[in-house]
C-alpha cells in the first residue's frame, strides 16, 4: 500500500486501500481508541484518510514512514477534531517526523536584556502557520503521555491565535466558564508541583496554560477515568469541547447483578 499511498498524498487521483487488517493492526497499538463509541470509528477512520490526503510527510534523518506510521499519526490527530472536522487545520500542510526526541534551537532574552541560546530537546512543537513536528517513539509507549495528541492539542489551541490553553469553543459553552475551571486546575498542578505532591497528569503541564492544555487533552484520550477523578470539572469542558466521553468507554461495567455505581 505505501506506494499507493505516497502517490495518493502528492496529489494522483487514486486513492489508498486500507485492508481491516490494517486498520485491525495499527489501532491494536493504540487502545485508547477502544474508549470511544463504536460508531464513532468509520467516522474516525475516514478523517484520517482525509487527513493523510491534506497533508504532506516527511521522516527526518532518512526515517522511512511505513503505512503503519502515516496510518497512527493520523489516526491520533484527527482525535482532537473529530467532531468538528479537518478545517482546523487547514492553514498548514507539513507534517515532520522524527525517530525519537530531537533538538530545536533556541534563543530567548532574560528579563536583563541578555540574549541566551541554547539546544532544547523535545519530543515535539506545533509551530503557527507552520507544521507539526512529532517524534516516533513506537516501544516508548506511557500511559497518559501522547506527543501526537499533544502537538495536534497545540494546533487546535492555534485556531484563534497563539497558543494560550484557551481552544476556540462550541456556541454552546462560556468561555467565562473555561476560564474559571482551567485556571483552577491549573493552579492546582503548578502548587502540587511547586510542593512534591501526587499527580494526576504529566507535570510539564504546569510550564503554561498552553501545555496545561495539551497535557490535558493527551490525558482525556489516554487515561481519562484518572482525570475525571482529578479534574472533574475540567475534565467536563474537555467532554463538551471534543464532543466525547472516553471515561464512559475506559469505565469497565459492573458485574450482572452489581449494585455497583460508577465513581
Amino acid at each position: 500500500m505505501l506506494r499507493s499511498l505516497r502517490r495518493w498524498l502528492f496529489g494522483a487521483a487514486e486513492s489508498p486501500v486500507v485492508t481491516g487488517d490494517q486498520w485491525q493492526r495499527v489501532e491494536a497499538g493504540l487502545p485508547f481508541l477502544d474508549y470511544l463509541p463504536a460508531e464513532s470509528r468509520p467516522r474516525l477512520r475516514a478523517l484520517a484518510l482525509d487527513f493523510l490526503n491534506q497533508k504532506t510527510f516527511h521522516g527526518a534523518h532518512g526515517l522511512v514512514l511505513t503505512d503503519d506510521i502515516l496510518l497512527a499519526i493520523a489516526l491520533q490527530a484527527c482525535l482532537p477534531i473529530l467532531n468538528t472536522g479537518l478545517d482546523a487545520y487547514r492553514d498548514w500542510v507539513g507534517v515532520v517526523v522524527y525517530a525519537g526526541d530531537f533538538v530545536i534551537a533556541r534563543t530567548e532574552m532574560d528579563e536583563d536584556g541578555v540574549v541566551h541560546e541554547y539546544d532544547d530537546p523535545v519530543l515535539g512543537e506545533a509551530w503557527p502557520d507552520g507544521p507539526v513536528i512529532v517524534s516516533w517513539q513506537a516501544r516508548e509507549h506511557v500511559d497518559g503521555l501522547n506527543v501526537v495528541i499533544h502537538e495536534f492539542a497545540h494546533k487546535l489551541d492555534m485556531c484563534n491565535g497563539q497558543a494560550d490553553g484557551f481552544p476556540p469553543l462550541p456556541a454552546d459553552m462560556r468561555r467565562a466558564d473555561w476560564a474559571r475551571i482551567f485556571t483552577a486546575a491549573y493552579e492546582d498542578l503548578c502548587h502540587r508541583v511547586d510542593h512534591g505532591l501526587p499527580l494526576a497528569i504529566d507535570a510539564y503541564a504546569a510550564e503554561s496554560p498552553a501545555e496545561f492544555f495539551a497535557v490535558m487533552s493527551e490525558a482525556f484520550f489516554e487515561t481519562p477515568l484518572k482525570l475525571r477523578t482529578a479534574y472533574p470539572a475540567a475534565y467536563a469542558q474537555l467532554k463538551r469541547l471534543y464532543g466525547l466521553d472516553p471515561a464512559a468507554g475506559a469505565n469497565p461495567s459492573p458485574p450482572r447483578g452489581s449494585n455497583a455505581v460508577e465513581p
